[in-house]
């Protein structure tokens, strides 16, 4: 008991010492750090006693409203050491909030990705004619998302290209505005939806949004409201494409399924006995060529 005592006493004594030894570092840091400030802002504050020798109330050393830059700005109150900027001084987004907005963006990017390019119509499609095949996972998903990535960038190139060329660069130039450039690359993309948008579903949420529209006038359509449009359009369109793709393949099934029903093979799936012959046509009829080349049509008609 008393060895542990004597232990106990032993680390309190060397808390106390460790706690004193930081108290004086930080008090030594602190008059460095007082007289460093004393030193670099004497000259400051012997202008802002000159100053109010000459007139007692006043501590800024221009005359109110006498300044037209930033700089004038900075120097109405020197007795201050808090100084509080607007977008960086210049009219633009600070540092931080260009970093917020990146990163904000970044994770953005899928979204957009997949709900205002073509990007959904090339999946779905992808997707029935591999079900209609019966291959299961033949191609796999990677390959179709993969199929569907890069046909998403050819048909959306022209799109990008005028994006980067009317907003990106003149924005890095300093040629415009955040704002500005906003509202330059939102254009092209509202123009590709607006285009491959049926017109019914623009009117179905135009009418849920309570908004006028003559039917025609893109720039009467809010973003807002052309965005969910645009997917349901898709929606809509892919399915149809899909449905179209499964009728040739169900009219195999159909026939393979009487075949085996007449001799007698009930017991057999008609999907086991169907799916060579389905690949075999699908083969034969360069499907793959048929279905993506007149896909990517479909966004230029």
């Amino acid at each position: 008991m008393r060895n542990r005592f004597r232990k106990y006493n032993i680390r309190q004594e060397l808390r106390k010492i460790i706690y004193m030894l930081c108290m004086v570092f930080v008090i030594l840091l602190a008059d460095v750090l007082v007289a460093k400030a004393t030193s670099d802002d004497g000259a400051a504050a012997e202008a802002v006693i000159d100053n109010q020798q000459g007139d007692e109330n006043r501590t800024n050393i221009n005359d109110p409203g006498t300044a037209q830059t930033g700089e004038d700005l900075q120097k109405l109150n020197i007795a201050n050491n808090l100084t509080i900027t607007y977008d960086s001084g210049n009219g633009e987004l600070s540092g931080t909030l260009r970093i917020l907005l990146i990163l904000t963006a970044i994770a953005v990017v899928p979204i957009l990705l997949v709900t205002i390019t073509s990007f959904t119509r090339i999946l779905i499609v992808l997707h029935f004619t591999r079900q209609a095949l019966n291959t299961q996972s033949a191609p796999p998903n990677q390959v179709l998302i993969a199929i569907s990535l890069f046909l998403t960038f050819f048909i959306m190139q022209p799109v990008f290209t005028k994006v980067y060329t009317e907003a990106i660069i003149p924005y890095d130039a300093g040629e415009i505005g955040f704002e500005e450039a906003c509202s330059i690359a939102a254009a092209p993309m509202r123009q590709f939806m607006f285009e491959q948008t049926q017109r019914g579903d623009i009117n179905a949420f135009m009418q849920i949004a309570n908004v006028a529209w003559d039917g025609e006038t893109e720039a009467q359509v809010p973003t807002s409201v052309l965005i969910p449009s645009f997917i349901v359009s898709e929606l809509r369109t892919a399915f149809i494409i899909g449905f179209m793709i499964y009728v040739p393949f169900i009219v195999i099934d159909m026939v393979v399924a009487s075949v085996l029903m007449s001799m007698g093979m009930m017991m057999l799936p008609p999907t086991t006995i169907s799916m060579p012959f389905k690949i075999l046509l699908f083969v034969l009829a360069d499907g793959w060529n048929l279905v993506i080349v007149y896909l990517v049509r479909t966004f230029y008609y």
